[in-house]
């Protein structure tokens, strides 16, 4: 018995590459020997391809045969690959199979019931939505009410607005209109599309044809320069109906693209649930994607901020100071956004969301930005009226930055990035030297620290 209870001797140590002839560890694990021919391939993979060791005990007998196809053995490498792939697998199946459900069951009442929908401008942005909402169902009626009476024939002559997209043919069912009464007559929503700026004197012109309970539906992003107000605030009082049924349209989304039918996420935000939800029904498309928010405040802060922001990353690019540099100062500028419009009010997850980093990333980081040319354009060294006089639409950043500061100061938040690009728009600073300013600041977290 004291014989059984012994440890076997141990293996003998070989040389690697010896020939020599040695006992095999028997694999517990496997329940055979470790280097058996019958092995997974993927263990087999781990042998040295140059050296083959034969032993006696290893030949295959009549009472062990040979295995062609052998069961994987639980807990190896080549069973977790197998059980991670269709875990992978089932995931995917599932999400399917909601999204599926989820879609079948997705109203589809709003945009039965919409009849004729008004665009209030005739720029990009706007000819992209009117396209957009006129493919959503041939019957409805689309009028873009325009100011530009050569765009206005364009559209209604040849199909395209020849002065931003003249090899798109729009839809048969867009009509261009100078007439505001004719435009917005039993209109079911309106999507405005009208430069920030602009958008009061242009809103008390037209309010005495403006329905009181029309759902106006913005895309313009900024805030007014004298008053700060955003467009939530703007509207309602433009029209003096300070009920005006308001939704904020905003994310990533180049014009362009969206006329290509390419897949595109933004958000609607509305204080009232049952209008974001019924402009998203109105909107939603396989390649358009529209989430629901609440938070109207923190998306129009995002959307206004970050042409101010995408002017910078532009001047950092016009510069050549490199992609550290312009990483360095969005993630700073991103910071400076969520500080302000946290102390507006705004939710942090929607300055992290979409409407968010989404658009900033989008604006900062892609040719396409009308804000980040002008600033790549005033980091060549250009002056910004001769930028501004040769381009054929609005960056709503210049104005905005001026905005920015104010409600900076307003709600004692620092912002260096934002006030250095409203200084340089405001010639009282150059891009070099404001560029060795940002980098002369104390060598602090900034991100921690947005109060003054």
């Amino acid at each position: 018995m004291a014989a059984l209870l012994e440890p076997p001797p141990p293996f003998p140590l070989l040389p690697p590459n010896s020939n020599s002839t040695r006992p095999i560890p028997y694999n517990l694990k496997l329940g055979r020997p470790a280097n058996s021919s019958n092995k997974p391939a993927l263990l087999l993979s781990l042998h040295s391809p140059t050296t083959t060791t034969t032993t006696p005990c290893c030949a295959a007998t009549p009472e062990q045969p040979v295995s062609e196809s052998p069961d994987p053995v639980p807990g190896t490498a080549l069973v977790r690959t197998r059980d991670r792939r269709r875990a992978v697998r089932l995931a995917w199946e599932k999400l399917v199979r909601w999204s599926r459900s989820w879609r079948s069951k997705a109203k589809t009442d709003v945009l039965e019931r919409t009849n004729k929908v008004v665009v209030l401008g005739g720029g990009s942005f706007a000819t992209a939505m009117a396209a957009h909402v006129a493919h959503r169902k041939a019957q409805m009626e689309v009028n873009m009410l325009v100011r530009d009476v050569q765009v206005c024939q364009s559209i209604n002559s040849n199909h395209c607005n020849r002065k931003y997209f003249p090899e798109h043919k729009l839809p048969d069912n867009v009509i261009a209109t100078t007439d505001a009464k004719t435009a917005l007559l039993g209109a079911d929503y309106c999507l405005h599309a009208v430069p920030v700026q602009f958008s009061s004197s242009f809103l008390e012109g037209i309010a005495e044809h403006v329905y009181p309970g029309l759902p106006f539906i913005s895309v313009s992003k900024g805030l007014e320069l004298n008053t700060l107000r955003t467009m939530s605030q703007l509207i309602p009082q433009a029209l003096n109906n300070p009920r005006q049924p308001f939704i904020a349209l905003s994310g990533p989304s180049f014009a362009l693209e969206l006329m290509n039918k390419l897949p595109t996420a933004m958000v609607v935000a509305s204080k009232d649930k049952k209008l974001a939800n019924a402009a998203q029904q109105l909107l939603a498309c396989n390649y358009l994607r529209i989430s629901t928010s609440s938070d109207v405040i923190g998306v129009e802060v995002a959307g206004a901020l970050k042409n101010v922001l995408a002017i910078a990353a532009g001047i950092v690019d016009g510069m050549n100071l490199g992609n550290n540099c312009k990483t360095a100062l969005v993630a700073q500028g991103c910071s400076e956004i969520r500080w302000l419009a946290t102390k507006m009010g705004a939710k942090p997850t929607t300055i992290t969301g979409l409407s968010g980093i989404g658009d900033i990333m989008l604006t900062c980081f892609v040719n396409l930005s009308r804000n980040r040319t002008v600033g790549v354009r005033l980091g060549s060294g250009e002056q910004l009226d001769d930028i501004l006089s040769s381009m054929n639409q609005v960056a709503e950043g210049v104005s905005t930055a001026g905005a920015v500061i104010a409600l900076a100061q307003k709600y004692n938040v620092k912002m260096p990035v934002l006030t250095a690009v409203a200084r340089i728009i405001d010639n009282e600073l150059t891009p070099k030297k404001a560029v060795l300013e940002l980098m002369s600041l104390p060598q602090v977290l900034l991100y921690s620290l947005p109060i003054a």
